[in-house]
C-alpha cells in the first residue's frame, strides 16, 4: 500500500493517490473532513486559516461509499487560488509574468528549504518555486490520505489519540490515566493539551511570542490503543515499524526529532529502571506492569500501547525577519516575510495521528494481507485467537 501527493501551496488544489487500499471499507468524506478541520485549527494557527475551508473531494476508488480495491483519488482545493492564479498558473495564457516577479522570493529564510533547494532545483532567482512544495500546505492532503488508514484501524479495533506536552517553556505538569479522558481533555482544549493549567500558560506564550513577532514549537505525543503484538518485522531495517513510523514523522515539515517511550528522556537511566518487566497472571496470561519501551521491541509491536513523542522547532516564518542575503543583488538582507503561524504544535500532532495511522494501516496490511476487508477481519481474527492463548 503506498500513495503519492502533488500540488503547491497556492496551486489550483492539492490531490493523492492511494494505490493498494482494500475493498470493502466505508470511508465517508464526514470523517476525513472532520480531520481536516482539526488540523486547521489550534492556539496560535495565521491567516491563512481564515481563507481555506478544506474539504476532500473523492475522484476514484470509492462507489456508494465503499472502497473498490482501484486507485482512490483525493483531492483538497485551494481557495486562496483565485488570488494566485497568475503567479502560479501552469497554462502560458494565464501566467502573468511581471505579477509573478513581484511576488519573486529572493531573501531566503533561515530554517526554511528556500536557500538549499533553490540550489538543488535551479530556483535560486525565484525561490517561490521552492516554498510552494516544500510548504506545509502540503499536509492536508496526507491528513486526507492518513485518515483513510485510520479508518482501516479503527475497523479492527485500534484507536489513535495525540496531545500536546509542551510549547516553548511551558510543559505539561497532570494529565488523567485514562487514555479516553487524556483524549477528551486535550481535543477540547485549544492547544491540545489535556493539562488545564498548562494550557492556560501555553496560550499566553504563544501570545507573547505573536506580539514580538517570533515563534514557538514544542512537543506532542500520539498515542495508538488496541494494537496486538507481532506488527511490523525485525528482519530489515526498513521493516521496522518504528523506523517507518519515524520517517513518516520526520517527513512533516518543523519536526526535527521522534522518540518512542521513554525516548531520549531514558538517556540517563540504568537498564534495570529502563526496560519493561514480563510476568505471569494466575491464569497463565503475559503482561508488563510498565510501557517504558512505548509499545515497540525490535521494530515490532509488543501489545502495549504505542507511545511516540516529537519534537517541533519553531517555524522559521518570522514576523520580524532573521537576517539573509537577496540572492539577486548579493546585498544582505532581512529574510522574506510570508503569511504565517505563530505556533503549529497542535497541527502538528494531528498531521501525526494521520501519518503514524498510515503507516500502521500499512504494517497491518501487509501482516493480514487480503484485498477486502472481509478478508483482513478473517485473517485478524484469527491471529488475535493464536494470540490470547499467552
Amino acid at each position: 500500500m503506498r500513495f503519492l501527493t502533488a500540488g503547491e501551496s497556492h496551486g489550483p488544489a492539492l490531490t493523492a493517490i492511494i494505490e493498494g487500499f482494500p475493498a470493502g471499507v466505508e470511508v465517508p468524506t464526514e470523517k476525513i473532513n472532520a480531520q481536516l478541520k482539526r488540523r486547521q485549527s489550534g492556539y496560535g494557527r495565521g491567516g491563512r486559516m481564515k481563507i481555506e475551508k478544506d474539504k476532500v473531494k473523492i475522484l476514484s476508488g470509492v462507489r456508494g461509499g465503499l472502497t473498490l480495491g482501484s486507485p482512490i483519488a483525493l483531492q483538497i482545493t485551494n481557495l486562496d487560488w483565485k488570488n494566485w492564479r497568475e503567479v502560479m498558473s501552469s497554462d502560458p495564457d494565464e501566467y502573468a509574468a511581471e505579477k509573478a516577479a513581484d511576488r519573486a522570493l529572493t531573501r531566503p529564510r533561515p530554517g526554511h528549504a528556500d536557500l538549499a533547494g533553490g540550489f538543488k532545483y535551479g530556483h535560486y532567482e525565484d525561490m517561490r518555486s521552492v516554498l510552494e512544495r516544500a510548504s506545509a500546505r502540503e499536509t492536508a492532503v496526507r491528513v486526507a490520505v492518513g485518515t483513510v488508514g485510520r479508518i482501516l484501524i479503527e475497523s479492527l479495533g485500534c484507536s489513535i489519540l495525540s496531545h500536546v506536552v509542551q510549547i516553548g517553556r511551558v510543559e505539561s505538569a497532570d494529565y488523567p490515566a485514562s487514555y479516553t479522558e487524556l483524549a477528551d481533555q486535550a481535543s477540547s482544549s485549544p492547544v491540545g493539551c489535556a493539562d488545564p493549567a498548562a494550557a492556560s500558560a501555553m496560550m499566553e506564550e504563544i501570545d507573547g511570542a505573536a506580539k514580538s513577532g517570533d515563534t514557538l514549537g514544542g512537543v506532542f505525543e500520539v498515542i495508538c490503543t488496541g494494537l496486538p503484538p507481532g506488527i511490523g518485522s525485525y528482519v530489515h531495517w526498513d521493516r521496522r515499524l518504528d523506523s517507518r513510523m519515524a520517517a513518516a514523522v520526520l517527513g512533516i515539515p518543523s519536526v526535527k526529532g521522534v522518540d518512542f517511550g521513554l525516548g531520549f528522556r531514558g538517556a540517563g537511566v540504568l537498564g534495570s529502571r529502563y526496560h519493561d518487566e514480563i510476568r505471569c497472571t494466575p491464569q497463565g496470561k503475559l503482561y508488563r506492569p510498565t510501557n517504558r519501551a512505548g509499545g515497540l521491541e525490535g521494530g515490532v509491536s509488543n501489545g502495549e500501547p504505542l507511545v511516540l513523542r516529537a519534537v517541533v522547532k519553531p517555524i522559521p516564518t518570522l514576523g520580524r525577519p532573521l537576517a539573509s542575503v537577496d540572492l539577486k543583488t548579493k546585498e544582505e538582507s532581512l529574510a522574506a516575510f510570508e503569511r504565517s503561524d505563530t505556533c503549529i504544535v497542535p497541527a502538528a500532532a494531528v498531521i501525526t495521528e494521520a501519518v503514524v495511522a498510515w503507516e500502521i494501516a500499512a504494517a497491518v496490511l501487509e501482516k493480514f494481507g487480503g484485498d477486502t476487508l472481509t478478508e483482513i477481519k478473517e485473517h485478524y481474527q484469527r491471529y488475535l485467537a493464536y494470540i490470547r492463548q499467552f
